[in-house]
């Protein structure tokens, strides 16, 4: 009878004291925050690629979606996100003994404007930026889609975490 008794106490208690863990680090109290706009960022840099907006607004829409249950909504999201790409530029890197470079750097930057409506005191507008090297000996239009893919994805996760992980 002692060993029934102590079995079920401490099945209460194991399933009473459980720890929940959230990979994907978004902290949003849902009760609170339930939609999310994401305008299209534009392109507004000297340099354009046109399917870099492609990539970057549907890159964007997609984190959120896969790593919250925020709802879309065209305008008046409880968060609402909007920015430009201010940034596509190529320059050259670790120059050699020629004076010709053997990489050069794709640089991708962004503006970024989050407002969210049960937290004001964590709006902000901040300008991010990352970029991968190639070789020079490769031209860009045959690495150009593979390095923005990776750009987009480094991008998109560190607005992210800004914004709604709190890291």
């Amino acid at each position: 009878m002692k060993k029934v008794l102590f079995i079920l106490v401490s099945l209460c208690l194991i399933t009473a004291c459980s720890i929940t863990y959230k990979f994907n680090g978004a902290s949003i109290d849902y009760t609170k925050t339930k939609t999310i706009t994401i305008n299209n960022f534009p392109i507004k840099a000297t340099l354009v690629y046109p399917p870099l907006g492609i990539a970057f607004n549907e890159g964007l829409k997609d984190i959120y979606t896969q790593q919250t249950r925020l709802n879309f909504v065209k305008t008046g999201g409880d968060i609402t996100l909007e920015g430009e790409i201010t940034n596509y530029d190529l320059t050259p890197q670790a120059v050699k003994e020629n004076a010709y470079a053997s990489e050069t750097r794709l640089t991708i930057g962004v503006k970024v404007r989050y407002s969210s409506k049960s937290t004001p005191d964590k709006d902000f507008e901040r300008s991010f930026s990352a970029y991968r090297d190639f070789s020079s000996t490769q031209m860009l239009t045959s690495v150009q889609d593979q390095l923005i893919e990776e750009i987009v994805d480094e991008l998109t996760e560190t607005i992210f975490n800004a914004t709604v992980a709190d890291w």
